[in-house]
């Protein structure tokens, strides 16, 4: 499952085609798409080239995975990278429907979604599916009736309270796009592979969502 390059330019080449192929395939079909963005370091350069990419984006609606509770104008605001590197260019016709502001209706309508990227911690977690929190039991049910989850403050790196959306919601998809980078990254998959109890093992160990692993070692 673990497509190998050699540096983050060859990784946001390929990720960025794999989404945009998946997002045009879903215009051609339906007239609209949607996307499912994430936060971290890798999306970055894929963002990039996504917003130069011409496709027909003012059918594109776009979220994210997850959302800290912070200013909008925060560093470790999704929502900034977003609008930083994505919504610039021919990207800046999306439409863009932040966590924070949208009900469970809002999000189920853009539901099975398109393409989610995620990225993914040294701990295995995903989106904000992080293990510890309080409501990782009931956010990782995979039969969960809720779409998003809110973890309170003192959990992730920063420890800042956030919404994310729940596995089952994840699960909800045409196709999934994991972004990962580093050594100790590629032995957290290789484990969860193996039938570890990551969160990032329920993404990986079943059948009903395609997933597309990226990876480089740096």
């Amino acid at each position: 499952m673990l497509e190998i390059f050699p540096d983050s330019d060859e990784l946001a080449d390929a990720a960025a085609a794999a989404v945009t192929a998946t997002l045009s395939e879903a215009l051609a079909a339906r007239g609209h798409a949607s996307l499912v963005g994430t936060g971290g370091r890798s999306p970055g350069p894929v963002y990039d080239r996504l917003a130069r990419t011409p496709i027909d984006w003012a059918h594109v609606a776009v979220t994210l995975s997850d959302e800290r509770h912070v200013d909008t104008d925060s560093p470790n605001s999704n929502g900034r990278l977003l609008r930083e590197r994505l919504f610039v260019g021919e990207a800046a016709a999306a439409q863009y429907l932040p966590l924070t502001d949208y009900a469970e209706p809002a999000l189920r309508r853009l539901m099975p979604f398109d393409a989610v990227m995620l990225g993914m911690g040294e701990d295995g977690h995903i989106a904000s599916l992080i293990p510890g929190s309080p409501v990782i039991a009931l956010a990782m049910d995979p039969k969960g009736a809720a779409l998003t989850a809110e973890s309170p403050e003192g959990f992730g790196s920063p420890p800042v309270a956030r919404i994310t959306l729940t596995l089952s919601a994840l699960l909800q998809s045409r196709a999934i796009f994991l972004l990962i980078a580093g050594e100790a990254k590629r032995q957290v998959v290789e484990s969860a592979l193996t039938g570890g109890d990551e969160p990032i093992a329920a993404i990986l160990n079943q059948d009903h969502v395609p997933v597309r692993i990226f990876w480089t070692p740096n």
